[in-house]
């Protein structure tokens, strides 16, 4: 994982929302940097997925299309949980 890496992953947490960056912005502040490499790309696809489909899947409304997205979906969604 370089600067740069995070850096590029920071700019495309940036979404539509307040909400929708809060979000994806904190799996990157606490959870990439322990992530095997699985998941950490995993993470980079999910950014590409549009945000009223991500939306859907943080509040609970759907469930994500892959497990490996519906891992960090649910780690967000238990955050403020543990």
């Amino acid at each position: 994982m370089t600067d740069t890496t995070v850096a590029r992953l920071r700019w495309r947490c940036r979404r539509g929302t307040r909400e929708l960056d809060a979000l994806v912005g904190w799996w990157l502040d606490t959870r990439y940097a322990q992530a095997n490499a699985a998941l950490q790309a995993a993470f980079a696809d999910l950014l590409e997925v549009q945000d009223p489909d991500l939306w859907n899947w943080l509040v609970g409304r759907e469930t994500a299309t892959r497990a490996d997205w519906q891992l960090i979906v649910d780690e967000i969604r238990r955050r403020d949980r543990v």
